[in-house]
């Protein structure tokens, strides 16, 4: 039994990351009839009725996803969410909402949403479309043990879930995760184009370096030891991975990466202040 059973789940937005989270509902068993996706478009609208799923135009019933709904997911950007989610603000009664937009702090949507406060909010990543994905969480005070438990089975259907009880610790999950999947592409990018460089085909290249890729990940998942550990192991003395450490060791690409990271959280931060304003 799961704590889903029955629960009706609204989307406020059909765009890609709905229809991820939706997918990763579905596989883990959500039935379709009681997911509704509120949408402006009537081609997501048709795309996603054929899939069994409630679809509503919002522009004709801004209510009507939101009445019946146990909980309800907001998958708009952040630059019209105002907008979007005052239209319906006043037909919430005990609903969980969870906001998948980024930048904007629980306060925010709540001001949106004439003061209303049970409002998690998540921020997940792309892998998320492949049910890979990894979700940061952070609840207002007034959620209950039970719907900090619905928002946690409604993102663990895309992946790997982690709660912060400090809502400014969601710019550390941007950094750590958020957007990190584009630093792994930016990595394996580089290693294809040096591999092609040394006289690989684009196909061989690419093949080895994501399966590299893919496997060391998992060793690290599944062993207990740290990855530090697991690179001393692999780094033979004089050997090839020593000496290709050392060069990013002189590089100090450690630091760069640290750096990089700083500047996506400092980011992360400004665009939250920004939206305030």
């Amino acid at each position: 039994m799961s704590v889903l059973d029955n629960k009706k789940i609204s989307f406020i937005g059909g765009g890609n990351m709905a229809q991820a989270l939706i997918s990763g509902l579905v596989s883990c068993g959500t039935e379709p009839s009681l997911i509704t996706v509120a949408d402006p478009s009537s081609d997501i609208r048709e795309q996603l009725a054929a899939k069994g799923l409630n679809t509503v135009d919002p522009t004709a019933d801004a209510t009507a996803a939101v009445v019946d709904a146990d909980i309800i997911v907001l998958a708009v950007k952040p630059q019209v969410m105002k907008a979007v989610i005052g239209a319906f603000a006043d037909a919430l009664n005990t609903q969980l909402v969870i906001s998948v937009a980024a930048g904007l702090s629980t306060q925010m949507l709540s001001d949106m949403l004439n003061g209303y406060s049970n409002i998690v909010r998540a921020m997940p990543n792309t892998p998320a479309m492949i049910q890979m994905g990894a979700t940061g969480l952070y609840g207002t005070d007034d959620i209950s043990t039970e719907q900090k438990q619905l928002a946690t089975a409604v993102m663990e259907a895309s992946g790997l879930v982690m709660w912060v009880e400090n809502e400014a610790h969601m710019h550390a999950v941007t950094a750590v995760s958020g957007s990190a999947p584009a630093y792994m592409f930016y990595f394996i990018e580089s290693m294809v184009d040096k591999g092609i460089a040394l006289g690989l085909d684009t196909e061989q290249a690419s093949a080895l370096a994501l399966q590299t890729m893919i496997g060391a990940a998992k060793m690290a998942l599944n062993s207990d030891e740290a990855p530090a550990e697991l690179r001393r192991k692999v780094t033979s003395p004089n050997g090839t991975t020593q000496a290709a450490i050392e060069s990013m060791q002189a590089n100090d690409i450690g630091r760069q990466i640290g750096e990089a990271m700083q500047a996506c959280y400092d980011r992360s931060g400004a665009l939250s202040k920004e939206m305030s304003q």
